[in-house]
């Protein structure tokens, strides 16, 4: 009787196994089925991570690249405009440089200033800095020789000719001195300006020698706000052209990249427009982006600063077409009300209900599997 009975639960069981067999069969094929189709739906790279590792799907299909945050930007005025002119005799004795503005300011120069000096002036309240300029206190004892030092009203453009006639010990390479300073600074009164007026211009120079034989350039530009932020003005590269020689007329794009280690909050990256009447939104023209040749370039990349692709071609790339780094973030430079509003584009929620009933057990079947979606 025990044995008939043990047989019986031996059948029962073997009969039960069967079954559980067939259902586990059964669960997986539906599992294919769905995940099968999942690939096939999604027009990306299928990416299924399994206890913390990526084993990838890869497709012919184009791989759409994570959203690029894009930069809040601001607008700012800079009264102040200035620039080397490029001649074969730039040198101690002749440096040639043009500059213009659109308030009364003063004009300062000095020849070989200490770098780590200079940096800790800059960071200086505006208020202290304008009246070390005023009197005379500006860098004292950080620099070699003093040059000019001018009290000017608004104009237009117009050239100065800086000279030297000592000789400057700037050391070997590298140096703790740059070999020439020019401070711009508003001397029209501080009542009625807006804390985040530009009130000076510092321009980095530097000139040619036996020992450093690198071309005369500004080596970089800060500017200080009235509300103390500093920042250093940097050129945008353009699509065509060098971004420091400009047609007549032509705006030169820029952005003001606060600088960092300072005593101050981080303010936002700055887009700075030199002319107070120009939009800098309008200013690339119609130059067209270097990828599809059809939109105009309405982009700036950052951190590598090219300007050189439309809205279009951005929502497919992740590294810069023209040096081809990765592409952190982005501001416009320009409206984008040329791209074309797709009469056609489906949103998630225009699908037909049975895709989004299989979409929803293809997913309760990956969290019941145990995979990470």
């Amino acid at each position: 009787m025990v044995l008939k009975t043990m047989t019986t639960l031996l059948m029962s069981a073997a009969e039960f196994s069967n079954i559980f067999s067939v259902l586990a069969l059964l669960l997986c094929f539906c599992g294919m089925i769905l995940f099968i189709t999942r690939f096939l739906f999604y027009r990306n790279m299928m990416v299924l991570r399994v206890n913390g590792e990526d084993f990838v799907f890869p497709t012919t299909l184009h791989q759409v690249p994570p959203r690029i945050p894009q930069m809040n930007m601001m607008k700012v005025h800079i009264p102040f405009t200035f620039k080397l002119l490029e001649t074969s005799t730039s040198s101690y004795s002749e440096l040639q440089c043009c500059m213009s503005s659109q308030v009364k300011y003063g004009v300062h120069v000095y020849w070989g200033v200490k770098i780590r000096e200079l940096h800790i002036f800059l960071w200086r309240p505006w208020s202290d800095l304008r009246n070390a300029c005023l009197n005379g206190e500006f860098l004292r004892g950080y620099y070699q020789y003093p040059g000019p030092q001018l009290e000017r009203r608004a104009h237009l453009d117009q050239n100065i000719t800086l000279k030297l006639d000592h000789p400057l010990d700037l050391g070997t390479p590298p140096r703790l001195c740059y070999p020439l300073v020019v401070v711009l600074f508003r001397t029209d009164g501080s009542e009625n300006i807006h804390p985040d007026e530009t009130v000076a211009l510092i321009n980095v120079i530097h000139i040619k020698d036996s020992v450093c034989t690198l071309p005369t350039s500004i080596l970089s530009q800060y500017l200080k706000q009235a509300n103390g932020q500093l920042s250093c003005l940097k050129q945008l590269y353009l699509a065509t052209g060098n971004p420091g020689s400009y047609e007549e007329g032509e705006i030169p794009l820029a952005v003001a990249e606060p600088v960092e280690g300072g005593p101050g909050p981080m303010g936002h990256t700055l887009v700075c427009p030199t002319n107070e009447d120009s939009t800098i939104w309008n200013s690339s023209g119609e130059q067209l982006c270097v990828v599809c040749q059809s939109f105009p370039l309405s982009r700036a990349l950052l951190p590598c600063r090219h300007t050189c692709i439309c809205a279009s071609c951005f929502a497919k790339l992740d590294r810069c077409p023209m040096c081809r780094g990765p592409i952190k973030s982005y501001f416009c430079i320009r409206g984008e009300e040329y791209m074309p509003i797709s009469s056609n584009t489906k949103t998630p929620s225009s699908h037909s209900s049975w895709y989004n009933w299989l979409h929803h057990w293809d997913d309760r079947l990956i969290d019941f599997l145990g995979f990470q979606r």
